[in-house]
């Protein structure tokens, strides 16, 4: 077969029809449509060894568009990704298979970042483009100077998600940002015109990216104008007008392609369209040869950054910063911090103390980089000397990424996934569900996020219940893989930041309150308490009648509510339990010690009782909320839901006959 960019491109299509067909499940009609650009992007622009796909300085490739999950697993295949065979394309959407249905990261050698669910991965490439430029102005151009290239369907754009990661991308004029739009006027029910109306140029443009439209067939004209995206000063949107299915016999331009395989008569038919005579899943030798110097396009490249980070005054650093380790001046200041709080008790909010701990965090660890939805001076995110980070300074540590929890959130995937970056970013608790897809992304995907939420319960007061949230601690608390830390006072709130950053596999949250709360940890520790879990913070006078179990602002409560017990003849112990899932990791019998086996087993917190029979049994007794709250002063609140001291005490009492 003659090798011409026309070929290389129908080999896309040919080992995607026959994965497809092979599994009698997948997409074909995006990879065949898009198989032109892809051509164009990987054997001319794309910076990348296909033998090192880790490399730090490499361009990020996004399959935004995840249900096309063939294109990328072929472009893999074809370069020379070692791990990427043909027996895997075979094996394409079975068990244990590198080819699952949807792309997912840390599976698969060469993918960014986990698609799937539309207009997550453009809006992550948007944190990996932050976090290109933001190392870039720290290490220079000698050490970080590639680009992010996004694939995105018809359904990235339409859902909301896109509209906040393009401002964000837009106001940060993200210049090594390329997205490139498949622009095939179908969906899944039938012609775009179905459900879309838009300019999405337009669009672009208004949100300032530089925008235009390409033919996507013509290896010429897109060439032109990837070429011309590399020299814009701002993100760029290139709409690849396409034809989904592309090469079909007969189905070309069809809806019919887009999420089932074409079928052995169709296969067939189009194989004789292509004069492609090749048995399924091999390619002729010419065109494998083809592509697979252009996977080693890259290696000069490599070579060439590896000698110029060999001989930098910043490998030190880079080195450092790409390890993903935590420093070791950062744990030095926070366990000084930590003994400072045992010291002076501070009584405040948790918000206020945890931004205590990044006052003491932050100077001492460059990788950390922070941000709020507008709501920074709420949530204590910011550290003084951080800087912003901006067009065209991008050297600052803090981004204002304005009322876009959902952006936001994938953004920060994005950073985590890049390397080089730690971020965190605040907003309040209830507005959780808005970045909820996101973070679950990052639970999947073992990205190391932490989100801060603040406003963590009716004590936020008078904003009222839609503000308050209830069930949001149980909702995050359900999702795998995600460490919930509702911290009690400073210590706690120290304690739990030096958790979220040493979980390098996973996100976390920061469940942290506005009113104010007194010091319950008030000895020294030769540990992090925190680090179990869950642990005995008060014992009781003699064999324990009474367990009470408490998180964050509640722990007080039941501190309270102990020693009126204890006056009142009733040996009762208190357990924090600041972190869930970190009490799931412990060794059984530390877990029922610590749960222990005392008459009577009550939880307070003010959110609602779902997971807390773990603890407490399905007869305990649980002191919290049972529906939504109400707009007054906090403690006026606390007392009219029955979040008290004295009603935990009558709780008690009652149970015990008393």
């Amino acid at each position: 077969m003659t090798v011409t960019p026309q070929a290389m491109a129908d080999a896309i299509r040919v080992l995607a029809m026959d994965a497809v067909e092979q599994a009698a499940s997948g997409h074909p009609g995006m990879p065949m449509g898009m198989a032109d650009v892809a051509t164009v992007l990987w054997t001319r622009f794309l910076k990348f060894d296909a033998k090192a796909p880790g490399w730090p300085d490499r361009d990020r490739f996004v399959l935004s568009a995840g249900h096309g999950s063939m294109l990328l697993y072929s472009l893999l295949h074809l370069t020379g990704s070692p791990s990427m065979t043909a027996d895997q394309l075979r094996r394409f959407r079975q068990l244990g298979s590198l080819t699952p249905g949807h792309p997912e990261v840390g599976h698969t050698p060469g993918v960014e970042t986990t698609t799937g669910p539309l207009g997550q991965g453009v809006s992550t490439a948007v944190g990996m483009a932050i976090a290109e430029r933001h190392l870039n102005a720290r290490f220079g151009d000698e050490l970080v100077d590639h680009r992010t290239w996004v694939v995105a369907s018809d359904g990235d754009l339409m859902e909301g998600i896109s509209h906040e990661a393009i401002s964000i991308a837009g106001r940060l004029k993200l210049n090594r940002l390329v997205v490139l739009w498949d622009d095939n006027q179908i969906t899944i029910d039938g012609p775009l015109a179905l459900s879309e109306g838009g300019d999405q140029i337009a669009r672009f443009k208004a949100a300032g990216w530089a925008a235009k439209a390409v033919d996507g067939h013509d290896h010429a004209a897109l060439a032109r104008a990837m070429r011309w995206a590399t020299r814009q000063d701002r993100p760029v949107l290139l709409a690849c007008r396409t034809r989904i299915g592309k090469g079909s016999a007969n189905l070309e331009g069809s809806h019919e392609t887009h999420g089932k395989a074409l079928g052995p008569a169709e296969i067939e038919a189009t194989r004789t369209k292509m004069g492609w005579i090749s048995p399924p899943f091999e390619v002729p030798a010419e065109l494998a040869q083809a592509w697979n110097k252009a996977g080693r396009r890259g290696a000069g490249p490599r070579r060439k950054w590896e000698r110029r980070l060999k001989a930098s005054s910043h490998r030190a650093a880079f080195e450092a910063a790409m390890s993903g380790e935590i420093p070791e001046a950062a744990t030095q200041a926070l366990d000084a911090h930590i003994a400072r709080m045992v010291a002076d008790k501070p009584a405040n909010a948790t918000r206020v103390h945890s931004g205590a701990a990044l006052a003491a965090l932050v100077p001492a660890y460059p990788e950390m980089v922070g941000g709020s939805a507008d709501l920074t001076g709420s949530n204590n995110t910011l550290v003084k000397g951080m800087g912003v980070l901006d067009a065209p300074d991008y050297a600052g540590r803090y981004v204002n990424y304005g009322v876009r929890e959902h952006g936001m959130a994938a953004a920060m995937n994005g950073m985590a996934l890049h390397g080089g970056v730690v971020p965190y970013a605040g907003t309040f608790l209830v507005f959780s569900d808005y970045a909820r897809p996101a973070i679950r992304l990052a639970a999947l995907m073992g990205a190391r996020v932490i989100h801060v939420m603040t406003h963590d319960s009716i004590g936020l007061g008078e904003d009222g219940p839609t503000h308050q949230p209830v069930e949001h601690l149980a909702a995050l608390r359900a999702m795998p893989n995600l460490k919930v830390f509702r911290p009690a006072d400073a210590v706690e709130a120290a304690e739990c930041w030096a958790l979220a950053l040493a979980s390098r596999t996973g996100p976390s949250v920061m469940a942290l309150s506005r009113q104010k709360v007194p010091a319950v940890r008030c000895e020294p520790a030769e540990e992090n308490l925190c680090a179990r879990g869950a642990y005995e913070l008060d014992a009781a006078s003699a064999e324990a009648e009474v367990t009470l179990f408490g998180t964050g602002t509640e722990l007080d409560l039941a501190l309270r509510a102990r020693t009126q017990l204890e006056k009142d003849g009733i040996p009762t112990r208190v357990v924090s339990v600041p972190c869930w899932e970190l009490f799931e990791a412990q060794p059984a019998a530390y877990q029922d010690r610590t749960i222990g086996k005392a008459k009577v087993r009550l939880a307070v917190e003010a959110g609602i009782r779902q997971g807390w029979d773990r603890f407490i049994g399905e007869e305990g007794l649980f002191v919290g909320m049972t529906g939504f709250g109400a707009s007054a002063p906090a403690e006026q609140l606390y007392d009219h839901f029955g979040i008290a001291p004295q009603a935990i005490v009558a709780r008690v009492k009652a149970k015990l006959g008393r």
